[in-house]
C-alpha cells in the first residue's frame, strides 16, 4: 500500500478531494460490519478512520481486525487514548490537541504511546488537532477537560493551525466534534486553508452531501463523516461511485 500521508499530500497537490468515514468502536456493532463496509466499498469513500473519545480495552483491535477482512481501503486510527492503538491498522493520526492547554493531550498521551507504537508497523502521521465550538458540549471536551476555540474567532483558529504547521505537524484537523450541532464554518476552513501549506482535514457535524461539498469548496482536502449516516440509505446512495 502506498504511504498514506504521501497519498494525502499528492491528492492535495493535484486537487483531488478525499472522504473518510469515521467508525467509533464504542458505538459500532460488529454484527453490522459486513453490511456497512459493503456500502462503504461501493461509495466514494477513500479512507476508513477508526476511533472515539471513550472506547473500551481491545474494542478497537477487534473492530480493525474485522474491517481489515472486508475492505482494501486504508484504515487509519483516530485515537482518543493509547488504548485504541491497533497493530492491524495501516496508519495512526498522532494527535496533539492544539486547541486546549491540557498537557496530557498535548504531549503526555503521546509519550505513553511510544512503547506501544514501537511494537507495530503503523505509519505515524503527526497531526495538529483543533477542536472548534459547535453548539454543544462534545465528548472530546469532556474527556480532555479542555474548551474548544470560539467558532467566530477566525484569527485564533487560523493562527493555531499555522502554529501547528510551524511545530512540524504534517496535517491539521479542524474538528467540530461527534454529533456537533454546527459543522466547522466555511470561513474558518477557507482562512486556515489560505494560511497553511499542509493538508487540511475537516470533520464533525457533517450530515449531508451539500455540507461535504461546501467543506471541499472552502478548502478541505479530506472531509470526515461519522457513522450517523449508517441508517441513512439515501445518503449512502448519494455517495455511490
Amino acid at each position: 500500500m502506498m504511504n498514506i500521508y504521501n497519498h494525502i499530500l499528492q491528492a492535495k497537490n493535484e486537487g483531488n478531494k478525499l472522504l473518510a468515514v469515521l467508525i467509533d468502536p464504542d458505538k459500532f456493532q460488529l454484527k453490522n460490519a459486513l453490511q456497512f463496509i459493503d456500502k462503504v466499498n461501493k461509495s466514494v469513500i477513500t479512507h476508513i478512520f477508526v476511533g472515539g473519545s471513550e472506547v473500551g480495552q481491545n474494542v478497537t483491535q477487534q473492530l480493525v481486525e474485522v474491517i481489515k477482512m472486508l475492505t482494501d481501503l486504508p484504515i487509519v486510527l483516530f485515537p482518543g487514548d493509547v488504548t485504541q492503538i491497533s497493530k492491524d491498522a495501516d496508519a495512526i493520526l498522532f494527535l496533539s490537541l492544539l486547541s486546549g492547554r491540557n498537557a496530557d493531550y498535548l504531549i503526555d498521551k503521546q509519550v505513553q504511546a511510544v512503547p506501544l507504537l514501537e511494537k507495530t508497523q503503523l505509519e505515524v502521521i503527526s497531526t495538529g488537532y483543533i477542536l472548534i465550538e459547535s453548539g454543544k458540549t462534545t465528548a472530546v471536551q469532556r474527556v480532555t477537560n479542555t474548551l474548544p476555540l470560539n467558532r467566530t474567532d477566525v484569527d485564533a483558529i487560523t493562527n493555531t493551525a499555522k502554529a501547528g504547521e510551524l511545530l512540524g505537524k504534517k496535517l491539521i484537523y479542524l474538528e467540530a466534534g461527534s454529533g456537533a450541532t454546527y459543522e466547522v464554518p466555511v470561513e474558518v476552513i477557507t482562512s486556515v486553508k489560505n494560511k497553511i501549506d499542509i493538508p487540511l482535514i475537516v470533520g464533525g457535524g457533517i450530515r449531508s452531501k451539500s455540507q461535504i461539498e461546501n467543506a471541499f469548496i472552502a478548502g478541505a482536502d479530506l472531509v470526515v463523516i461519522g457513522t450517523a449516516f449508517e441508517e441513512d440509505q439515501q445518503f449512502f446512495e448519494q455517495l455511490k461511485h
